[in-house]
């Protein structure tokens, strides 16, 4: 159940699908995992970017990383819009300017330090690379579907359970966040076909959801 609605919100969303032109009302997880979500696709964006540019002849990050996730980011950006919440973001277009650097109060430090050291992971080589793409894909997915941990960590008013796709009401959130664990399913696939082409099919070990729930995916 809701514990406090925080935002009322009128507007249209540029996606594909319309949306109606009231939206519903947010509660404080529904609203702060929003926001978490603009900066956690800012952040795929970003590390794809610069692992694209340390490893240019591997289309992978480009692809993934100039197509998919910045029309993700994009996504979460309007949404933001549809219930009247501020971008923690607003500059996040602003390349490569805004490469690596993630503005929002609450959670900016969190994802500074996450994009630093997954750059970091990867530049030890073009292997490494891919697997830094598959552990933010299966991070991308628990986080979308339940209440990130450094959220229930952080704020006292926010308990585990009481944000994320799970939890909400909201249609139009639902629908969104549906797309983006199909676009992390897709981009997991490709991260993990890439890294078994040098280890071997079928030895990819998941590093954040279940084996189990990886090789579902995977169509195992």
């Amino acid at each position: 159940m809701k514990k406090l609605v925080t935002t009322l919100a009128f507007g249209a969303m540029a996606l594909s699908a319309p949306l109606c032109s009231v939206a519903g009302t947010l509660d404080l997880g529904e609203e702060t995992h929003l926001i978490f979500m603009r900066e956690e696709e800012k952040l795929a964006r970003d590390v794809y970017m610069t692992l694209g540019e340390l490893y240019p002849n591997d289309p992978t990050f480009s692809n993934i990383g100039d197509g998919s996730e910045q029309t993700h980011t994009d996504t979460v950006r309007d949404m933001l819009a549809v219930y009247g919440i501020a971008d923690p973001n607003p500059d996040a277009n602003n390349l490569p300017a805004s490469i690596g650097v993630f503005t929002g109060e609450d959670y900016g430090w969190y994802f500074t330090e996450k994009f630093n050291l997954l750059v970091n992971w990867g530049s030890q080589s073009q292997l490494d690379a891919w697997y830094v793409g598959a552990f933010i894909e299966e991070l991308d997915m628990i986080d979308i579907i339940g209440c990130p941990k450094v959220i229930v960590d952080t704020d006292d008013n926010i308990d585990a359970g009481e944000c994320g796709m799970d939890y909400t009401d909201e249609a139009e959130l639902k629908t969104m966040y549906g797309h983006l664990v199909d676009g992390s399913e897709n981009h997991l696939k490709a991260y993990v076909e890439n890294i078994e082409n040098v280890i071997g099919e079928g030895n990819y070990v998941a590093q954040v959801l279940t084996q189990e729930q990886v090789d579902t995916i995977l169509g195992r």
